[in-house]
């Protein structure tokens, strides 16, 4: 795929259908890609439109390695006459219609060109392909399209959140249970517990906060540490960190959205001085991200922190 850009961005719906290509219209790049229509439409794009699509690409044992369904948002091309159509891929990107299925298999060099070939593909074996147009539509509607787009995601994560909320609550209060520990909930979910009061100043949103802190799983897993001795009994020690002065208290600036939410709002409860715990849920935390390390999706973490310095 050269030449032109195929901006690949998320994908929601398919509108692929696979299986039905006997019978089926058939064309030919210059440079030989045959390709099938599973649908024909009728809808060519003007100078300055856009066409909208989703696709498939795997290799030739099946294996997807680019899917704009499992993206969530379909890719997009600018539509204009007088881009050169240098490959065949050109050719056939530059002629969809809207709703139009194709499908089809071609050798892999062809299909990325050698600059563009992807390193684990060998190329003399083919990749199978497959396209649909989800519509072609000018600069307004592809904007209102991605707006529509953004709001119902952000509007299925919302109502997923608030389901992981229940499910992370569950576990907290469980975890509490076993282990005989008082804690308070806040409105949002997060649990706290003040084991030791300080008389320093309480932080407000804005102040800097000197921060110890260790991190643990649920299960008792030190993922993270200010604090030298305890990254030491716990195996994660880096000689690395400590030579650049890594164990010692963080900075937060308070209520800014630099750290994690159950952080932004553990730490405005707190004085200078206190020592708590915090129990926050994974919406509160790194949600149904997989930040790598031990800290998988939906993950409740654990904070021990300590308030070392305030500045106002």
């Amino acid at each position: 795929m050269k030449k032109i850009n195929f901006y690949l961005l998320p994908a929601i719906v398919m509108v692929l259908a696979t299986g039905l290509m006997s019978c089926k219209k058939k064309q030919t790049t210059s440079d030989g890609i045959e390709y099938t229509y599973i649908k024909e439409g009728d809808v060519a794009p003007k100078n300055g439109e856009y066409i909208l699509y989703h696709l498939i690409v795997k290799t030739d044992k099946d294996s997807t390695f680019i899917s704009t369904y499992d993206q969530s948002m379909p890719g997009y091309i600018l539509f204009n006459d007088s881009l050169p159509r240098e490959s065949g891929m050109d050719e056939i990107f530059l002629s969809l219609k809207k709703g139009d299925s194709i499908a089809f298999e071609a050798n892999s060099l062809k299909v990325f060109g050698e600059q563009n070939m992807p390193f684990f593909l060998d190329k003399e074996k083919n990749v199978k392909i497959q396209i649909g147009v989800v519509d072609i539509t000018d600069q307004q509607g592809v904007e209102a399209y991605f707006n529509a787009l953004q709001e119902a995601q952000m509007k299925k994560q919302a109502e997923n959140a608030v389901k992981q909320l229940e499910i992370d609550t569950k576990i907290i209060e469980d975890y509490l249970a076993e282990k005989n520990i008082q804690a308070t909930r806040t409105e949002s979910g997060l649990y706290y517990v003040i084991e030791q009061e300080g008389a320093g100043p309480e932080i407000e949103v804005g102040d800097l906060a000197f921060v110890h802190y260790a991190g643990y799983l649920l299960d008792g897993t030190l993922f993270d540490s200010s604090i030298k001795e305890i990254a030491q009994a716990n195996n994660t020690y880096s000689e690395q960190r400590d030579n650049m002065g890594g164990y010692s208290p963080l900075e937060v600036s308070v209520g800014q959205g630099r750290v994690i939410q159950g952080w932004d709002e553990g730490l405005a409860l707190l004085k200078k001085g206190d020592k708590a715990k915090f129990f926050i849920p994974s919406t509160l935390a790194y949600g149904d991200r997989d930040s790598g390390g031990p800290i998988k999706a939906n993950s409740v973490l654990i904070f021990d922190v300590e308030i070392t310095e305030v500045q106002k």
